[in-house]
């Protein structure tokens, strides 16, 4: 091994210039090849191997941009490629190339720029994204890392990094032994939460993206954004959603305020967004209305005759599903008009500790409540839907009989989940950032994502998920 000398990560920032000129004129391949060729070869000069990191879509934050400083800061090498305006607007300030082409054509032109560049790993935020389902089959035909960045399982502050993709897809095992196993070689996690940010500020950057994105599309005219709601429509659905909520909270704290105070036995359901791809593409279902009326059919038919079905809306929903009349069009058909709720707003919390149970398609709320103790059942496929954990059994006995998760069994899972392929810290605030940021890079350059022992190959949810038809699966 050739000795080392000199700090590489100085001696990176250094040439970086030169990268930087190359980056800004997206028709140079042939000098951004040259220079890629001098970075490789100047590797073998310090100890390790040199990663050339390639960042994909991220998430609508500066925080793709940060960990890409912090990637050359350790040495390494970070590229990108911006698929819209969005994505070049929260990249301002460092180099990138822009693809424009069509996205049938994405995989041959991502295959080419791998091998022209050298890179070793991509990176990308919403593994079900069009473009980065194809960038892991890219990924993989060119024996490249692939690892998938989004909002934690863990909620509020944390980040989720994983290898190749989630969910479904997730390599987390789902076996109670290996989860204990793993449990029991990683630290304590710190569960306090430290990072707040507000609706606002998670709001303002996805409109700041997506707006960017809808009147700059000369700039990309065959993006495809592969978004269920038109972004003007979605945004200004939003006004008279907000100017109700107020209203809507109210009524939803005074119904569990009466539901408890006459101790009324109730199982919670709450909605996803109809635009979230964790119901688009990890789960049987094409629309949530499906998901709704099978839970009221089953509710009517096996639930006990005391027992009520509270739907609780998602509190980002934009109201253009009409949720409310989906609901209760469904509990009349099955004659449970009066024993079938939607609320909009109010404590969760307090909902799942007093439920019997809580049953939904994927969400995050599903960890949450088995945090809480409460039974859950999941009807999409998720990370923690694991024997031990979540009820197993068809639907039509959770009813009756929800089974309770194990409390050593979820905080092994918590524990394992927390010390490998979750991230303390956020996307919107400067000091979530900055503790999550030098943590995810070190991951990635160290070549440790899902470790320690919490990579199974193939993903063990596959092939039930495949049974169950979720489309758009990996191979």
């Amino acid at each position: 091994m050739l000795t080392y000398i000199g700090h590489r990560g100085a001696a990176y920032q250094a040439t970086a210039r030169f990268t930087r000129v190359a980056y800004c004129y997206d028709g140079h391949a042939v000098a951004r090849g040259i220079i890629a060729r001098v970075f490789i070869a100047s590797s073998w000069i310090f100890e390790g191997e040199m990663r050339v990191i390639l960042f994909l879509q991220g998430h609508p934050s500066f925080f793709a941009r940060d960990l890409a400083n912090e990637i050359e800061r350790l040495g390494h090498r970070a590229l990108r490629i911006n698929l819209c305006a969005g994505d070049a607007l929260y990249w301002i300030g460092r180099p990138s190339v822009s693809y424009r082409g069509r996205l049938s054509a994405w995989p041959q032109y991502l295959a080419a720029f791998i091998a022209r560049e050298g890179v070793t790993d991509i990176v990308y935020f919403a593994d079900r994204l069009p473009y980065h389902r194809a960038a892991l089959q890219v990924a993989r035909a060119a024996g490249v890392r692939a690892a998938t960045f989004e909002f934690g399982y863990l909620r509020p502050d944390w980040i989720t990094l994983e290898r190749s993709g989630m969910s479904a897809q997730s390599h987390f095992p789902d076996d109670p032994g290996a989860i204990r196993r793993i449990a029991a070689e990683v630290p304590a996690p710190d569960l306090e939460e430290r990072y707040r940010y507000g609706f606002l500020a998670e709001a303002a950057n996805e409109v700041a993206f997506n707006l960017a994105t809808y009147f700059a599309w000369p700039l990309f005219p065959r993006y495809d954004a592969d978004k269920y709601y038109h972004p003007l429509v979605d945004y200004l659905s939003y006004i008279p959603r907000l100017l109700a909520s107020r209203g809507h909270g109210k009524k939803a704290v005074a119904l569990m305020k009466d539901m408890l105070a006459a101790r009324t036995p109730y199982f919670l359901a709450p909605l996803q967004m109809q635009s979230d791809y964790q119901l688009r593409a990890n789960s049987p279902y094409r629309h949530q209305r499906d998901m709704i009326a099978e839970v009221v059919a089953s509710f009517s038919t096996n639930a006990a005759a005391d027992a009520h079905l509270v739907f609780k809306i998602h509190p980002l929903d934009n109201g253009l599903e009409r949720w409310p009349r989906v609901i209760a069009a469904a509990a009349a058909k099955h004659g449970v008009k009066e024993r079938v709720h939607v609320i909009d707003g109010g404590n969760l919390a307090l909902m799942i500790r007093h439920a019997k149970g809580t049953v939904l398609i994927n969400s995050t709320v599903g960890l949450y409540a088995l945090r809480l103790g409460c039974p859950v059942k999941v009807l999409g496929f998720a990370v923690y839907d694991i024997d031990g954990l979540c009820h197993r059994e068809p639907l039509s006995t959770f009813w009756r009989d929800p089974m309770r998760p194990g409390k050593d069994l979820t905080a092994a899972f918590v524990r394992a989940l927390a010390g490998t392929i979750q991230i303390k810290g956020n996307f919107f605030t400067r000091e979530g950032r900055r503790t999550a940021v030098p943590v995810l890079a070190q991951r990635l350059v160290g070549d440790t994502v899902n470790a320690p022992g919490a990579f199974i190959d193939p993903p063990p949810r596959l092939a039930r998920a495949r049974a169950a038809g979720v489309p758009n699966l990996d191979e």
